[in-house]
């Protein structure tokens, strides 16, 4: 006889496979709607800075022409026009608001946060605090519409930055009116910024705050009107809360490719939107009529 056949035992094989996993996802893509409104034109300062700033992102802009001038109104009607257009913005998919005018973040800013709390909300208001870091000698010229001077929100950021400093508060009846229908070389306009400039030279201010979006336009002749006086627009300061918000309500999405679009609503006429956004902005822009 042979030998006895070795006797097979099976065995269980093993193996170590990697889990299986499904391909990562592509981050989901999402272009942010941002609402920016002022009482006219005005806002469209913001409008630049924040373009700049978020160039991908949708940007919904609603001129109030209908109902400026804001300034010389007073806050109950500033805050209804506002939680109005706040609202019809919020009804377009505007992720993010923008109040692009002193006045009415004085008047509303706080109503609006008490009615949307879901919705970021970036108001604007006079750069006294970079005024006075910038500043020599501590004389600050204030240069703003009457309404923005008056209200309480503008009298407790003046008691919190410049209570050890001379202030001097120029309101400016008219001025954004007039820079909204102005050529850019036009001789009243100049007159009129020479003007409310003059009590802040003759005060020796060495820093002047632009307090209404709508004076960034008119820059150039407040530099003239003052020579040797630094000026102070918050637009850049508006654009850099915007865009720290954005990235925030971004988290996790992939950055749309292309220039976001334009969109813009005039409760006064039109054109004069159109006509403004051509002249300054060298921008094409479409503007549709709003009755609100």
């Amino acid at each position: 006889m042979g030998s006895p056949r070795p006797q097979f035992t099976p065995r269980r094989l093993a193996l170590d496979f990697a889990p299986m996993t499904a391909p990562a996802a592509p981050p989901a893509e999402r272009r942010l709607r941002i609402g920016i409104f002022d009482s006219g034109v005005g806002g469209l300062s913001i409008l630049r800075a924040i373009r700049a700033a978020l160039p991908h992102a949708a940007l919904l802009y609603v001129a109030d022409s209908g109902h400026a001038p804001y300034g010389d109104r007073d806050e109950d009607f500033v805050r209804g026009r506002t939680v109005r257009i706040a609202d019809f913005l919020r009804a377009q998919g505007a992720q993010l608001l923008v109040v692009a005018c002193n006045t009415a973040t004085a008047a509303a800013v706080a109503a609006l946060r008490a009615r949307h709390p879901d919705l970021p909300v970036v108001g604007v208001e006079p750069g006294l605090k970079p005024a006075l870091q910038r500043s020599r000698n501590q004389r600050i010229g204030v240069l703003a519409t009457t309404g923005t001077l008056a209200s309480e929100k503008f009298r407790l950021l003046a008691a919190a930055h410049a209570a050890d400093a001379f202030l001097l508060t120029q309101p400016c009846p008219g001025l954004a009116d007039a820079i909204e229908v102005a050529d850019a070389d036009d001789g009243d306009l100049a007159a009129r910024v020479a003007q409310w400039a003059a009590p802040l030279r003759e005060a020796g201010v060495d820093v002047a705050v632009l307090g209404c979006t709508h004076y960034a336009f008119a820059a150039d002749l407040f530099a003239a009107a003052l020579p040797g006086v630094r000026l102070i627009d918050t637009a850049d300061a508006v654009a850099r809360q915007a865009l720290r918000l954005a990235r925030g309500l971004q988290r996790g999405e992939a950055v749309p490719a292309g220039a976001g679009p334009l969109e813009a609503w005039s409760t006064g006429d039109p054109a004069t939107l159109q006509r403004f956004a051509r002249r300054w902005l060298a921008i094409e822009l479409a503007v549709a009529p709003l009755s609100l």
